[in-house]
């Protein structure tokens, strides 16, 4: 029984070198190294950056994106419902209607919060 696990642990232990053999040093010795100060700035669409690269943004603007994505994924739900609504009947129009309130008291929650507010 422990010859089992053995086995299983040499086939970790050779993955794990396997991979840390692959990524760092065969990558150290083929990757091209020619660091230039062009090749270190940070890239702004072709413009010469202004200021430093670490600047401090408000967290109002990932709670907008967490907002985003979240009414975004619960809307991707919409479609394949409406693409068999005729199939599903009277539950499955009353389970949507359900799932849109739900929806709308999240959106009414956020909204009360001030979390869609700009300012």
């Amino acid at each position: 029984m422990a010859a089992d696990y053995a086995v299983v642990g040499v086939f970790l232990v050779v993955g794990l070198l396997f991979v840390v053999v692959n990524v760092d040093i065969v990558s150290r010795l083929l990757r091209p190294s020619d660091p230039q100060p062009e090749k270190l700035a940070p890239y702004e669409c072709g413009e010469d950056p202004i200021g430093g690269p670490w600047i401090r943004v408000h967290i109002r603007y990932y709670l907008y994106a967490l907002v985003y994505v979240i009414f975004a994924v619960e809307t991707i739900y919409l479609y394949p419902w409406a693409i068999v609504f005729r199939k599903l009947g009277l539950f499955a129009f009353v389970e949507m209607m359900l799932f849109i309130a739900i929806l709308l008291v999240g959106f009414a929650y956020a909204w009360r919060k001030g979390a869609l507010e700009w300012a």
